[in-house]
């Protein structure tokens, strides 16, 4: 571990966005930056692998494991958050599809006051990350992707036959064929692109860090809990971490910033006396800065599946005969990663409309081909069944949560209360999209593979049966957004700029600052804030190099309570 305790920048999490900011933020060689991460090195051969997703997920080491409290509309159950916890972040154990959202999210964003986050402003950030593999097989492939960026997204290497039948069934229901979710067209059905190259996942560390590491000017601590933001006032200047059982402080001479995710970014500002009052006097944390917003405004996608008993066995199984193919598989990958161990499992999708009044999409599948076992934590499914699952979820949920403290201990895990379908439109779209996701399983492409109706069973059929099906067994699809929220009123965190309010060289930057959930996966999106922002703290810092004791003055100033 390096002896030097003053950087430029600091920042809090190598997660996805934190790998972006530790690669741009050092490229110039002008600024000493130190990342933090919670995690180890994302060393795991299980990472690097596509399909090596129920080992990191099921893994203790690799993944933070939280469980939200249990859900009031959701039958009082506890639910399932997996969280990467190593260098990349849930980079490094998601599915790895490559989704940005629909344009109107970003428009969205702008009209709510966030100056320079509308589509038009972000396209180029996105172009700017990605080495698109496929630019030329897509429709205006070079109006929307780059080909020099570190992100590589490509075609999957290898595709179930379970995937084209079920593109074939989605025709069949009335549904568009689209070649690429982030082109001129994401309503439809096609193949998802994936974070991936030459057969493996190209995770943020690997997209970013990799080319980073050898800078003389960039530290990455691992294995290093952050504790807490620094304080001279309302001046952020460092970060305190324990590492090793010893506690460590660090100062930035430029900034802090917190990378941490939408769970951990709320939980180090609150630790750090940042957030409501009433919350901190609760634990007995001294406030630096009122701000009721901290922790709220929690989104995430829920997702309800419906699995299908197979009868072709493409689908991937532990009985003998699918050990027997995945052997085979294995050879394969390790020898020309090649084969099934190189898919992401999630292939095939669609964006579509749960009904005729919606203007863009607001619902979102998600095929695998295997027998759904509660985010890999119930292997005994596979042992049992050939079979393959189709996820739905409503991309826009209304319902808000909020992330609270349980204790002042940084090592404890926040308390998570989700508030899952707290609204009956949340209610209505599952309900709607549960249907449309029947409708097209039941298509001849895809019946014919079918034995039959596994969960819920074709006894689940009325709206009230449907419901309690959803309520019964639904579960994140991991897209946890919102809780330090961009904008101008009185429940935002941050401002357009990603400075939060009321306190001087602090930032957020991660997907816990966005005001609402974009329309798909949240990984890219998440990577394009961090784009963006690096952009802005090098303008905010080449600013202050030549104007001393520099913090732009926000905007507007009545952003954040207790003013």
């Amino acid at each position: 571990m390096s002896k030097q305790t003053t950087f430029d920048f600091v920042i809090a999490g190598g997660g996805s966005a934190g790998c972006v900011l530790a690669n741009r933020l050092s490229t110039s060689g002008k600024w000493q930056v130190c990342l933090v991460e919670a995690g180890p090195a994302d060393r795991s051969p299980f990472i690097h692998m596509p399909a090596g997703l129920i080992p990191v997920v099921r893994s203790k080491v690799l993944n933070w494991q939280f469980w939200t409290a249990p859900e009031p509309n959701c039958g009082n159950r506890p639910m399932f958050w997996p969280r990467g916890r190593t260098l990349g972040g849930s980079s490094s154990i998601n599915a790895m599809c490559y989704i940005r959202g629909h344009a109107w999210d970003y428009d969205h964003w702008a009209s709510l006051g966030n100056d320079g986050w509308s589509y038009k402003d972000v396209l180029p950030y996105f172009r700017r990350m990605e080495h698109f593999e496929a630019i030329d097989k897509v429709d205006d492939g070079r109006s929307f992707h780059g080909v020099d960026g570190p992100l590589n997204v490509a075609e999957p290497r290898y595709v179930n036959p379970l995937m084209h039948a079920f593109l074939a069934a989605g025709q069949q229901a009335g549904h568009a064929l689209t070649d690429d979710f982030n082109g001129a067209q994401q309503e439809g059905v096609g193949l998802y692109h994936t974070m991936q190259k030459d057969g493996q996942r190209c995770s943020n560390a690997r997209a970013y860090l990799t080319a980073a590491k050898g800078r003389d000017n960039l530290t990455i601590i691992t294995d290093a809990h952050a504790a807490r933001v620094l304080f001279e006032g309302k001046r952020a200047v460092g970060l305190r971490y324990v590492k090793g059982g010893r506690i460590h402080d660090i100062k930035a001479r430029s900034e802090v910033i917190l990378s941490a995710g939408a769970i951990g970014s709320p939980q180090l500002l609150l630790l750090s006396g940042v957030g409501p009052k009433a919350e901190l006097a609760r634990h007995a944390i001294p406030q630096v800065q009122e701000l009721p917003g901290v922790g709220e405004n929690l989104q995430d996608h829920l997702d309800i599946h419906i699995t299908m008993r197979e009868k072709t066995r493409h689908s991937i199984s532990l009985r003998p005969l699918g050990l027997l193919k995945s052997a085979i598989n294995l050879l394969r990958y390790l020898i020309g990663r090649r084969g099934e161990l190189t898919s992401n499992f999630a292939q095939a999708g669609g964006f579509i409309k749960s009904d005729d009044t919606q203007t863009i999409p607001d619902l979102q599948w998600h095929l695998v081909p295997f027998v759904y076992a509660h985010h890999g934590q119930k292997l005994a499914p596979l042992f049992k069944h050939y079979a393959y699952t189709l996820m739905t979820c409503f991309l826009r949920p209304e319902s808000r949560g909020r992330i609270r403290l349980r204790d002042a201990d940084p090592k404890t895990p926040p308390l998570i209360e989700a508030n899952y379908l707290a609204t009956e439109r949340d209610m209505d779209a599952l309900v709607a999209g549960f249907r449309k996701a029947r409708e097209v399983l039941n298509q001849p492409a895809m019946a014919k593979h079918a034995v039959d109706e596994l969960e819920p069973g074709i006894k689940v059929q009325s709206d009230d049966e449907i419901r309690a099906y959803i309520r019964a067994k639904a579960e994140t699809v991991y897209h946890p957004v919102g809780s330090c929220k961009m904008g101008r009123d009185a429940q935002a965190v941050v401002d357009h700029r990603l400075r939060v309010h009321g306190v001087e060289r602090l930032r957020v930057v991660d997907a816990s600052i966005m005001p609402t959930l974009i329309g798909g996966n949240t990984n890219a999106p998440t990577t394009m804030i961090a784009e963006r922002a690096a952009d802005l703290i090098l303008q905010d810092a080449a600013l202050e190099r030549s104007v001393p004791n520099y913090w732009p003055a926000e905007e507007p100033a009545e952003a954040f309570a207790g003013k």
